[in-house]
């Protein structure tokens, strides 16, 4: 079994291919929602991608930053980005659909992760 995304979006850029960020300190929050290929269902991702600088201004206001679940690029080239997330959501593969999400959990933010 394999994973493919659905669906890729950010809440608060209305079109990532046109987006530019303004500086060079950036970040943006996209949303995947991935289910298995060929299969019926999906589950949302949340990944940050942001600059170096946007990284490092993080620890002028906590000494500690868990970076976990963020992709830093030096510049916003979405498609450059983009490739690189289908990628490897679809390098993701596993015998069920648990195996395959725990997989994608430690690359983006998965919504049933710690789910009780």
């Amino acid at each position: 079994m394999r994973a493919e995304i659905r669906e890729l979006f950010a809440s608060d850029v209305d079109n990532l291919d046109e987006w530019r960020p303004s500086g060079n300190s950036f970040s943006v929050t996209i949303r995947l929602q991935i289910g298995p290929v060929g299969g019926v269902g999906e589950e949302s991702f949340d990944l940050t991608i942001c600059s170096p600088s946007w990284l490092s201004r993080q620890t002028d206001v906590t000494p500690v930053f868990d970076a976990r679940h963020h992709l830093v690029v030096h510049d916003f080239d979405w498609n450059v980005i983009r490739g690189y997330i289908e990628g490897r959501v679809a390098s993701c593969g596993g015998d069920a659909w648990e195996d395959i999400a725990q997989k994608l959990s430690r690359f983006a933010s998965w919504e049933f992760e710690d789910y009780a």
